[in-house]
């Protein structure tokens, strides 16, 4: 091989389904990529065993295509190669759970794939003819068809380099574009002058991406953690330590900050393409989201031009705003969302949910499928709220009522289907006269059993169904247990599994994903490097256990570039929202400090709660206290706000007041985070208790786990998280190096030492007050800073 060539890689599975794509998008064939579930591997392995000495399994093929100016390098691992006496043959194995009967045919791109190691195979080892055999498997039954073929290598080597020359365009427009970028990388510096704390945090970044490590960086609000991230992340990709680069976030509103970070970077002409990833509800064009070729007209025919679409933008244009892509997608009739799905392979950086590479049920089966993996750089911003995502996407559960429901519709439909529905529907019934509400299970693999089997006849059912109602019903439950069965596959020591009544009556099976990291770990290294960021990582011991598997993680601690005599922590040590607490006397008590902060100086301020509901008790005691007195204005969080009554709540606070305004929002909801209201925006929060979550059953089951583990239960379980939710809320004053307020934790509990122990360095001066002291220190503060 010539080693200064540059060498462009793509899969066999990549390239015969990017290149063989045609047709219509349609969500109606319920058992699309079916052979990627966890299951189809297990059925490889279990058929591959079963073979005799003749049959080598899993055998690593490299094919070499010297190309003007690059190398194509195709790769790929043939799942079985047999030696017969009248000569090779390649087995391709696909795992599915449609009837074989209905399979009268090798799917196209499978048989493809097939054919393109047979080519390899044949011209390595110089035969003139080689067979294929396509390997069908029903996963429940276990039941095998196949598909036997013999090609000449003339036959396969005409078929091979047409192929190969479809694709030739697109991997020389790589290495060109390439090239640009990284020329252009040379030339950028950091665009800002460095605030305190920034410089060592761009080093720290580069550092782990140039060792290929992780990085856990706890960074106070504004020390500027979109830029200390995406600089350095920009300068290794131009220097070779990684090819794309994923910047992942939870809201909406860190995706916008981490694109004008890019936009700031390209004000020194980087040449650079970024694309931010849309929910498919809100790119769509079409009212309702129905993703088939009769509902959309997007969507029929989407596979036959949507490779065109995409190389004419990739190739005129370096801008993929979610307008540019959306007039794309018009002028070739294609998905807007499928289509940025498809620009994300060809750009540098693509901004996104979680979701997109972590979610089982979502994630870019392009980049982070099985066998699949690239020099990706992650950059993970608020990563303290990927504990949790981590847990939901890899927990699933089956409710008995949906399955005795969906018997009920197709019990006079398809008496096949009812029986297999009614085989689960009494394993349920079963678990749920065992279960004195709560149950920790050590198996369910019998029901995972009749799941596999009830998952084959709705397949069968789903391809022939016409009504759309019940179809839609069907599917929904298809989905679910789709998911159950995948996550069963998972199941390890990270796992519980239980089954539990419902205060609603109805009853469910859970597969509940105690500690994500394993599993997150899995798609992480897919990559080259990862950078976890956040206002809020405190503890750092606690987010490495439940976000990384690694014991050589790096982590520091960036200082807060502001002055602390700006702000003013006060910690009010006579209220509690401990439940045996609560009464009118509390709440009044809580008011009463709502009250006097306001009063002390005119100004916006806003109170977090622990919940909707004490949130509305204390309301209503100050809405009654207020009532001689109109010179404290109000607004309240409602419990479902639309995006446009999210924006007029945040309007009130960009109004100029000759009165103070009290702001009442629920700790960790949609404006304890994310939401910059800096200078006088907002000069104070009210922080109502320890934002520790409720107290149920699924909860106690975390304590329970992690106090068996020989850690804190209690703190992982409930302390951890609930002031995660306190140091989000309080992060919202300070947010420039002009801004000045207060912060007041009150309840009792801030004053115990492993409440504290959470609390950022910049915490460590405060004071202690009560309700009729709390002014004095207020108006001492404010007279510091005069009027």
């Amino acid at each position: 091989m010539n080693l200064e060539q540059p060498v462009i890689r793509i899969s066999v599975r990549s390239l015969v389904e990017f290149i063989m794509r045609s047709g219509d998008i349609d969500n109606r064939i319920a058992g699309a990529d079916k052979d990627s579930m966890l299951l189809g591997g297990k059925i490889h392995r279990k058929i591959q065993r079963r073979m005799g000495s003749d049959y080598h399994a899993e055998i690593g093929l490299k094919f070499e295509v010297p190309c003007k100016g690059f190398l194509l390098m195709i790769e790929g691992r043939a799942d079985g190669i047999i030696e017969t006496p009248e000569g090779i043959v390649i087995d391709e194995i696909k795992g599915v759970l449609k009837d074989l009967n209905l399979l009268k045919e090798p799917v196209g791109v499978h048989l493809a794939q097939a054919r393109c190691y047979a080519y390899i195979y044949a011209s390595q080892k110089k035969l003139e003819e080689i067979g294929i055999q396509m390997t069908y498997c029903n996963m429940e039954t276990e039941e095998m068809k196949r598909f036997q073929s013999v090609y000449s290598f003339q036959e396969l080597d005409t078929w091979f380099w047409e192929l190969i020359g479809k694709y030739e365009k697109w991997a020389r427009y790589q290495i060109q574009w390439k090239g640009k970028r990284n020329q252009s990388i040379k030339e950028i510096e950091f665009p800002f002058t460095y605030r305190e704390g920034q410089k060592d945090l761009v080093v720290s970044v580069y550092r782990t991406i140039l060792r290929k490590k992780k990085l856990f960086i706890q960074a106070p609000t504004g020390v500027g953690k979109t830029m200390a991230t995406v600089f350095p992340a920009v300068k290794a990709m131009g220097e070779g330590l990684g090819e794309k680069l994923f910047y992942l976030t939870a809201k909406t509103i860190t995706r916008t900050v981490a694109w004008q970070a890019f936009d700031t970077l390209k004000e020194q002409a980087l040449r650079m393409k970024v694309i931010v990833l849309t929910a498919k509800e809100k790119i769509c064009f079409c009212e309702e989201t129905n993703c088939n070729p009769d509902a959309c007209p997007y969507a029929k025919g989407h596979y036959d031009r949507v490779n065109d679409a995409v190389y004419e933008l990739i190739t005129t244009s370096d801008e993929m705003s979610r307008e540019i892509l959306k007039e794309q997608a018009r002028k070739w009739q294609v998905c807007p969302h499928e289509m940025s799905l498809d620009i994300a392979e060809w750009v540098d950086a693509v901004i996104c949910d979680y979701n997109y590479v972590f979610d089982p049920n979502a994630y870019l089966r392009r980049f982070f499928g099985e066998g699949n993996k690239g020099e990706y750089l992650f950059l993970i911003d608020e990563a303290h709220n990927l504990v949790e995502r981590g847990r939901e996407m890899y927990s699933a559960q089956i409710y008995k009522e949906d399955i005795l429901k969906i018997k009920k519709l197709v019990k006079d439909r398809d008496e096949k289907l009812a029986r297999k529905l009614n085989d689960c529907n009494k394993q349920l019934l079963a678990l749920k006269r065992e279960c004195d509400g709560l149950q920790v299970l050590d198996s369910v693999s019998h029901i995972y059993l009749k799941l596999m089997a009830l998952m084959t006849e709705m397949e069968r059912y789903l391809e022939d169904c016409k009504e759309e109602e019940i179809r839609q019903e069907v599917l929904n439950l298809y989905f679910s247990v789709r998911t159950f069965l995948n996550i069963h596959d998972r199941l390890d020591e990270n796992y519980l599994i239980y089954s539990e009544l419902e205060d609603s009556g109805r009853f469910k099976l859970r597969l509940f994903c105690v500690n994500p990291a394993n599993c997150l770990q899995e798609f992480l290294d897919k990559g080259n490097s990862t950078i976890f960021f956040s206002a809020t990582l405190l503890p750092i011991h606690y987010y490495k256990k439940l976000l990384s598997t690694s014991k050589e993680d790096y982590a520091i601690y960036a200082e807060s570039p502001f002055d602390p005599a700006r702000r003013q922590l006060i910690l009010g040590t006579d209220v509690s929202t401990k439940y045996t607490r609560r009464g009118e006397d509390m709440y009044r008590r809580y008011a009463r400090y709502l009250i006097q902060v306001a009063r002390t100086r005119i100004g916006n301020y806003i109170a977090f709660f622990p919940s909707y509901r004490f949130m509305e008790e204390v309301y209503e005691v100050f809405v009654d206290l207020l009532k001689e007195d109109q010179e404290i204005e109000y607004v309240m969080q409602s419990q479902y706000m639309s995006e446009e009554a999210r924006e007029i709540f945040l309007e009130n606070f960009e109004e100029d007041r000759k009165h103070s305004l009290m702001g009442f929002c629920v700790m960790g909801g949609i404006f304890s985070e994310g939401i910059d209201l800096a200078e006088d925006k907002l000069i104070g929060a009210i922080i109502i208790g320890t934002g520790l979550p409720q107290v149920c059953r699924e909860r106690e089951l975390l304590k329970n786990y992690f106090d068996a583990h020989g850690l804190r239960g209690f703190d992982y379980a409930y302390l951890y998280p609930g002031m995660n939710k306190v140091l989000q809320s309080a992060g919202r004053v300070i947010r420039t190096d002009e801004d000045r307020g207060v912060i007041l934790l009150l309840d009792e509990r801030f004053r115990d030492g492993r409440y504290q122990e959470t609390f950022p360095r910049e915490w460590k001066e405060y004071a202690l007050c009560n309700v009729e002291n709390v002014e004095d220190y207020l108006e001492t503060f404010w007279k510091k800073w005069g009027e």
